[in-house]
């Protein structure tokens, strides 16, 4: 049952807060690693590595899908869902830190670790947005897919350029 007090805090302003937050976190980790399709480019790669360009298309796409399923599955909580926004901001700075690590420390084994422990906080996070929202928790799939694809790509990576 939807909370009406949960509504009423979680309204369109904060949608736009929530977007301003994900994509803003988003930009930073951008920013700093500008030169990373240039690191890239340089890495020996499985076959089925996609091309660079794919990556911010797809993070295009999944940082909005993100801030859209917590303010869905907020909304419908009751009165305290600061667990949950903390539980989704502790994932998304994990997820903004992953690029930190591979992209200007070059530490790939590092960044592999690190990328399980950014599933296994998505997947939390996705999980209790189910419990509050279908669309909510729904919105996180293709987020956990893709970073189930990334950690594939991160291990052959890691084992195809030994440091």
């Amino acid at each position: 049952m939807e909370s009406t007090a949960a509504k009423k805090q979680y309204t369109w302003k904060s949608l736009v807060a929530l977007l301003a937050i994900t994509l803003g976190l988003a930009g930073i980790s951008g920013f700093l690693t500008r030169d990373s399709r240039d690191v890239y480019a340089t890495l020996s790669l499985p076959s089925f590595a996609p091309p660079g360009w794919a990556f911010p298309v797809a993070w295009g796409i999944l940082y909005p899908a993100m801030a859209v399923a917590a303010w869905l599955s907020l909304r419908q909580l009751p009165e305290n869902a600061l667990p949950i926004a903390l539980l989704y901001g502790a994932q998304l700075l994990a997820n903004v830190i992953w690029p930190l690590l591979f992209f200007l420390q070059h530490a790939w084994g590092l960044s592999f670790v690190w990328l399980l422990l950014v599933f296994a906080l998505a997947l939390v996070t996705c999980l209790r947005f189910f419990q509050s929202s279908k669309w909510g928790g729904g919105l996180m799939l293709p987020y956990l897919a893709w970073l189930a694809f990334a950690a594939v790509l991160n291990f052959s990576i890691a084992r195809l350029n030994p440091q």
